[in-house]
């Protein structure tokens, strides 16, 4: 955990006239053999443009401190065509930041913020009055020229809130992307009126079952899920089995000791209380194992069985919700099948949602409850490993790995680790 938590707004940065004409940033102008292949520190790169015009009430400036990389940091910039065309270069890449407001427009525009889909209460706070000074986590729009990896940054007030007392920096940029998808994932789907009408398990808690939940989306997925009073199953491989259950997982199914489908098939149908080889039962709770699940969290995407299986272990009215999706020629067949191919044509069963996270007028307000989950303990970041801002290449060469456990952070700031 860093040693930067949120700080009271009479700790000023520099005021907007005072910054420095010139920033480091991480830049690519090309993402031949991949994107970190190409990457470049540039020591005099220009900062985002901050007057008042640009600014207007609705982004501000933001002093960077610490960064979180994503699959989709690499993944948009470095499709064919569409990347060259859609991110302007030099451009830096990065969504997710946590970090202090050096520049503010005119108050903002945006409405008050809606009330939070769960019951928590949430002690972080929608960032619709900005100060110089305030910390401030969250994520960009996409895409950008200007990301993250860079000691300043462009965000979006629809992106952001303030990070509470008591919370890391490097903890509050784990939240950005991540955080987000696995809140909006969740939180709308398991609300009242959704398990009044469609849990399997009447007044006892709905049964979730998140797939892939020791990368980035599956940790936060797991722990909002048992935040909600959710009994969730989780898979990961036998390495990452504690780390699922540390995180609250009832129930941890190890994928690569056996067929994932044929297992949550077996639960729906034959009751089981011995532990075998696939599963491991981390808590009894109050349920059986033959009740189906009310929503499917899908952070892999390469098991197409497991969607066009998924009405033998889902109730009728479950939701399967896949989180992004791949980039192949296949995979994006598969993916409109899923969403077009209606079940009384032959097609899937259950509703099918894919999530492709962006910002909206609700944003803020969800941030805010994360923020507020962090600091009261409900939820936690959980790094891989933390990358110095020099070395910021090495993050998207783990990440592409598929191996990491949650997080890569990136100190962009030297203050975080001092």
């Amino acid at each position: 955990m860093s040693s930067v938590t949120a700080a009271p707004p009479t700790e000023l940065p520099p005021t907007a006239a005072a910054l420095p004409a010139t920033m480091r940033a991480w830049q690519f102008t090309s993402t031949h053999h991949g994107l970190e292949k190409n990457l470049h520190l540039n020591d005099a790169a220009p900062l985002p443009p901050h007057d008042a015009k640009t600014l207007g009430k609705d982004k501000v400036l933001v002093q960077v401190l610490a960064a979180a990389v994503n699959p989709v940091d690499y993944k948009l910039a470095e499709m064919p065509v569409v990347g060259r065309m859609m991110i302007k270069t030099p451009s830096s890449p990065g969504l997710d930041f946590a970090g202090r407001v050096v520049a503010v427009g005119p108050p903002s525009s945006l409405p008050p913020p809606p009330r939070p889909s769960s019951s928590f209460p949430s002690s972080s706070g929608h960032a619709d009055d900005l100060k110089i000074g305030q910390l401030v986590f969250g994520r960009l729009d996409q895409p950008t020229q200007f990301g993250t990896l860079a000691e300043y940054t462009l965000a979006p007030r629809s992106g952001l809130a303030l990070v509470p007392e008591g919370v890391a920096v490097r903890d509050a940029a784990c939240v950005g992307t991540a955080g987000l998808t696995a809140y909006k994932a969740i939180v709308p789907n398991v609300n009242a009126q959704h398990l009044a009408s469609g849990s399997s398990s009447g007044d006892k808690k709905p049964r979730v079952f998140v797939n892939g939940g020791s990368g980035g989306t599956g940790v936060w997925s797991i722990q909002i899920a048992k935040a909600l009073g959710c009994h969730v199953v989780a898979t990961c491989s036998g390495r990452n089995v504690e780390l699922c259950k540390s995180l609250g997982a009832d129930e941890v199914v190890d994928y690569t000791k056996g067929d994932v489908v044929g297992v949550l098939r077996k639960m729906a149908t034959s009751p089981k209380t011995t532990t075998n080889t696939n599963t491991t039962t981390t808590t009894g709770g109050d349920h059986s194992e033959t009740e189906k699940f009310d929503l499917i969290v899908d952070n892999v995407g390469t098991s197409d069985a497991l969607y066009w299986q998924a009405h033998h272990f889902t109730t009728p009215k479950a939701k399967y919700v896949q989180v992004g999706a791949g980039m192949s020629l296949h995979a994006t067949l598969q993916t409109a099948m899923k969403m077009l191919w209606p079940g009384f044509l032959g097609g899937g069963r259950r509703k099918f949602h894919l999530m492709m996270v962006a910002n909206d007028a609700a944003t803020p307000a969800q941030f805010a409850e994360l923020g507020g989950w962090l600091a009261q303990g409900k939820v936690r970041a959980v790094v891989d490993e933390v990358v110095r801002f020099e070395d910021a290449p090495r993050a998207f060469e783990k990440l592409k790995t598929g191996r990491a456990r949650g997080k890569i952070v990136v100190d962009v700031a030297q203050s975080v680790t001092e």
